[in-house]
């Protein structure tokens, strides 16, 4: 029996995650998730919009975002995480919520509105190698996308 044909695409995947969530919910649940909510509601979602993403999936306290552009993906990420450290300013640190951050240009494998494959796992790793409020890009995705949303980041694989 012939296997059925899989839809596949180029796109550049990022995935978010809030740095240190069990913490923070064991701290105080309903202040936690208040303030998430507040965070996706006025910067992350529209955020994501305004850089053409599309959020393909919510995961408690993690995102997984497509985009068309690795471009786009990037000046997101490095927005993304320019003005969480501006509304974290006045946040006592050890109530914060910071995002990690990795971004991947693959193919994926596409399901219905999900997303699976390399592209998508390699995202995954990445944001786990992400210090709290950083941003990891694999060598070929991010010199130009990293130069072109002015970018003052330290390498041209990791951006804070």
């Amino acid at each position: 029996m012939p296997l059925e044909r899989v839809e596949r695409r180029l796109a550049a995947i990022l995935a978010a995650d809030v740095v240190g969530y069990s913490r923070l919910m064991g701290l105080n649940e309903e202040g936690t998730l208040a303030r998430l909510k507040a965070h996706r509601a006025e910067l992350i979602d529209p955020s994501i919009a305004e850089h053409n993403g599309r959020i393909v999936n919510v995961a408690g306290d993690g995102l997984l975002v497509e985009f068309a552009s690795v471009v786009d993906a990037a000046i997101c990420a490095v927005e993304l995480q320019r003005r969480m450290g501006e509304r974290n300013a006045d946040i006592p640190s050890d109530q914060r919520i910071e995002l990690r951050i990795g971004l991947n240009l693959g193919d994926v494998m596409v399901d219905g509105g999900d997303l699976f494959g390399d592209g998508v796992n390699i995202a995954a790793r990445l944001e786990g190698l992400a210090e709290p409020g950083g941003t990891v890009f694999p060598r070929r995705s991010s010199t130009r996308p990293a130069e072109r949303s002015h970018s003052t980041s330290k390498t041209a694989a990791c951006a804070r």
